[in-house]
């Protein structure tokens, strides 16, 4: 159990999962206006972290300047059940 949250046992990062199951593939901008409160840094460093899991990838979407969108990696997306549970258990306990 260590060793998964300390893929995604913070807050943000589990938000950041949320919002990719739900819409798909996002721009920063796109997850920034979706996460209110969140800092960009803050942001930036968790979806980086993702990303180095293997979570999270990037793909190119401008060339000029450079900008990328995120998705969910099959190991991304294998978290769906453990989001999920943690939603139900939410709803059923808060």
């Amino acid at each position: 159990m260590a060793r998964a949250l300390d893929v995604i046992g913070e807050k943000w990062s589990l938000l950041i999962l949320r919002d990719l199951f739900r819409n798909g593939p996002l721009r920063f901008q796109q997850l920034e206006a979706g996460l209110p409160g969140v800092a960009p840094n803050t942001l930036s460093a968790r979806l980086k972290s993702l990303e180095a899991q293997g979570v999270v990838a990037t793909r190119l979407y401008e060339e000029h300047p450079p900008r990328y969108e995120y998705y969910l990696t099959d190991k991304g997306k294998a978290l769906g059940p453990v989001l999920k549970a943690l939603y139900k258990w939410g709803e059923a306990y808060s």
